[in-house]
C-alpha cells in the first residue's frame, strides 16, 4: 500500500490518502488516484511511503489501518511542480529508508500526474443591446449585463458580468467567455439581466432575456434579436415585452488551454532578478540596514524575496541559469550603474541557481557602494531585450523579472514607457517593496484597478504585466511568494492568448484530453 503526504508551510506532514492494497506483489500498479489542488505560487512537497500490509489486516479498510503495525518498505519525496514539468508529467523516484544516513535503495516508485478538468471547451460571445430605456436624468443609461444559470429549483446562480458602458442606449460589450463548468450544457437555461449602473450599488433594472448557449448560437446564425421583458410586480407570470432588444453579434467555440497544458508540454519560465543598491537602504554593515547579512543566518528582506520566488520558479527552468543585476550602485571604477551584473562579470549576467543569486548578492555588497538614484527603466529594458531576443529562437520561454527595492522610483515616466513597450513581450515583472517608503507610484504600475498603463506618447499597454507587493503589509498565512506569484499564471495565459500561441501538443495536432 502507498500513502501520500503533503508538507504544509511549517513542514508538518498531512496525509492526503492511501491506495488500495495489492496482494503478493513486488511490482504493484495502484488504481487509486489522489486529488491535490495545484498551487503554482507555493512549493508543494509530497512524500510517498510504501508499506507491506500484514495478511491478518487484509479485510480491514485501508483508512482504519494503523501504519505503525505494518512493515515500512521505503519512502520518496519530490515537489508537485517537479512532476508536472516532466515529460508526460511522470517521474520515477528511488525509495529510501527513513534514516537520512542510509543510501540503500529500496526499489523505485513512478508517479504520474494529470489535470482534472471536465472540459476545456469554451464559448466566446459578443452581446449587444438596442433601444434600452434611459434611466438617468442628466445623461444616458450606463448599462451592463449579468448572466446567470437557472438551476432546477428555479433559482439563479450568477456566472458572469460584462463591463459597464457609460452613456449608451445601444451598447456593444466586450466578448464574454463561458466555460462548461459555468453554463452546464448547451440547453441549460440562462438568464441575461440588463442594469443601469449606479455608484451607490442600487442599479436600475432595465429588462431581462432568457435563453441558452444553443439559443444564443441560433440568434447569431439567424442575425436576429430577442426582446427584453420585465415581469409584473403583482404576477410574475405576466411579462411585459419591451422595445429594447438583445443580440449575439459573434459566437464561437474554442479550446481554452490551461497553464499546466503549456508547462507540461515543454514551456519554461525563466527567472531574472534586479536588486536595489541605493544608499537609502542603509550601510550594509549596520544591523539596521535593509541589506544587513545576519551572521546567524536570518534572511533579510532581499534574501527572503530572492529565495522565496526563486525556489518556486526554479522547477520551471531547465538550465537554472538566472540573470541577476543590481541598480543604483557605484562600481569600483567610480561610475554609478543602473544595471550592473551582480556577479561582477563584465559580460555574463547569469548565475547558477538560487544559491548563485544569493552568493552574488552577498559578494556584491562588499564590492559595490550604495548610491542612487532609484531607476527602474534600465533593468526593465534589459529584461525586455532578453525576452525579445528569445522570440528569434522559439516561443516556449516566458520571463519573470523580480525587482526588489526600498524606495520611490526617480524615473517614473521612463519606467511606465518601458513597461508599456514590454507588455507585448513574454515577460512579467514582480516588484517587492521593502522598508517603510511611500510606494503609491508602485500601485499605479500594478494596474490592479483595471486601468492599463499609458506611455508618455499615449500608447496603451496591451496587458497588465506587473505585480507589486509591499512586504510590510503581509501577515498571517500569506507569504511574500504567494502574494507575488498569484497573478502570474493568468499573465502567462494572457500573453499566449494575445499571440495565439498553443501548447506544443496542440501545435502538432494533438488534443489535451
Amino acid at each position: 500500500m502507498a500513502v501520500l503526504y503533503v508538507k504544509n508551510r511549517r513542514g508538518i506532514e498531512e496525509e492526503i490518502g492511501r491506495t488500495e492494497v495489492i496482494m503478493n506483489s513486488l511490482n504493484p500498479v495502484w488504481v487509486t488516484k489522489f486529488n491535490v489542488i495545484y498551487q503554482f505560487e507555493t512549493v508543494q512537497n509530497l512524500v510517498f511511503r510504501i508499506y507491506d500490509i500484514d495478511s491478518k489486516y487484509h479485510n480491514t479498510p485501508v483508512k482504519m489501518l494503523n501504519l505503525n503495525e505494518q512493515d515500512f518498505l521505503g519512502e520518496a519525496s519530490c515537489a508537485l511542480s517537479e512532476i508536472i514539468t516532466r515529460q508526460n508529467q511522470t517521474i520515477t523516484l528511488g525509495l529510501q529508508s527513513k534514516l537520512s544516513s542510509s543510501r540503500l535503495q529500496l526499489g523505485t516508485i513512478t508517479i504520474r500526474a494529470e489535470e482534472t478538468v471536465a472540459s476545456k471547451k469554451v464559448v466566446k460571445m459578443t452581446f449587444r443591446c438596442s433601444q434600452l430605456k434611459n434611466a438617468d436624468i442628466f445623461s444616458k443609461s450606463d448599462p451592463f449585463l449579468r448572466i446567470s444559470r437557472i438551476v432546477e429549483t428555479g433559482g439563479c446562480v450568477p456566472i458572469c458580468k460584462t463591463e459597464v458602458i457609460n452613456d449608451n442606449l445601444n451598447p456593444v460589450w466586450k466578448p464574454v467567455t463561458l466555460t462548461t463548468q459555468q453554463y452546464g450544457s448547451k440547453d441549460t437555461p440562462l438568464l441575461i439581466e440588463c442594469f443601469d449602473f449606479d455608484n451607490n450599488g442600487n442599479h436600475t433594472f432595465l429588462g431581462k432575456f432568457q435563453g441558452s448557449v444553443m439559443g444564443f448560437q441560433k440568434l447569431n446564425q439567424e442575425r436576429t434579436g430577442g426582446n427584453l421583458y420585465v415581469e409584473s410586480s403583482f404576477n410574475h407570470q405576466l411579462k411585459k415585452t419591451l422595445k429594447a432588444q438583445f443580440f449575439v453579434d459573434n459566437f464561437c467555440e474554442e479550446i481554452q488551454y490551461s497553464f499546466l497544458d503549456y508547462i507540461s508540454s515543454g514551456f519554461e519560465l525563466n527567472f531574472m532578478v534586479a536588486v536595489d543598491f541605493t544608499a537609502s537602504n542603509g550601510n550594509p554593515q549596520s544591523p539596521q540596514s535593509l541589506h544587513y547579512i545576519d551572521p546567524r543566518g536570518c534572511l533579510n528582506s532581499y534574501q527572503q524575496a530572492i529565495s522565496g520566488v526563486g525556489e518556486v520558479i526554479q522547477f520551471y527552468d531547465s538550465d537554472k541559469l538566472f540573470p541577476a543585476w543590481g541598480f543604483g550602485g557605484k562600481l569600483n571604477d567610480g561610475s554609478v550603474s543602473h544595471c550592473f551584473n551582480l556577479n561582477g562579470s563584465l559580460d555574463r549576467c547569469e548565475v547558477v541557481g538560487v544559491e548563485g543569486i544569493m552568493a552574488a548578492y552577498s559578494t556584491a555588497l562588499h564590492t559595490v557602494s550604495l548610491h542612487g538614484p532609484t531607476l527602474f527603466g534600465p533593468v526593465i529594458n534589459r529584461a525586455a531585450n532578453i525576452a525579445s531576443e528569445s522570440l528569434n529562437h522559439n516561443q516556449n520561454k516566458y520571463f519573470i523579472l523580480l525587482i526588489i527595492t526600498d524606495g520611490v522610483i526617480n524615473d517614473f515616466r521612463e519606467t511606465k514607457d518601458a513597461l508599456v513597450r514590454a507588455s507585448s513581450l513574454p515577460l512579467s515583472i514582480l516588484i517587492v517593496g521593502v522598508g517603510g517608503a511611500d510606494f503609491k507610484e508602485m500601485q499605479i504600475l500594478d494596474a490592479d484597478n483595471g486601468q492599463r498603463l499609458e506611455s508618455s506618447s499615449g500608447q496603451i499597454a496591451v496587458r497588465d504585466i506587473v505585480q507589486f507587493v509591499p512586504m510590510r503589509e503581509l501577515w498571517g498565512e500569506i507569504s511574500i511568494t504567494q502574494a507575488l506569484l498569484e497573478e502570474l499564471p493568468a499573465q502567462f495565459l494572457s500573453y499566449m492568448k494575445l499571440r495565439n500561441i498553443k501548447p506544443l501538443f496542440a501545435q502538432h495536432g494533438l488534443t489535451p484530453y
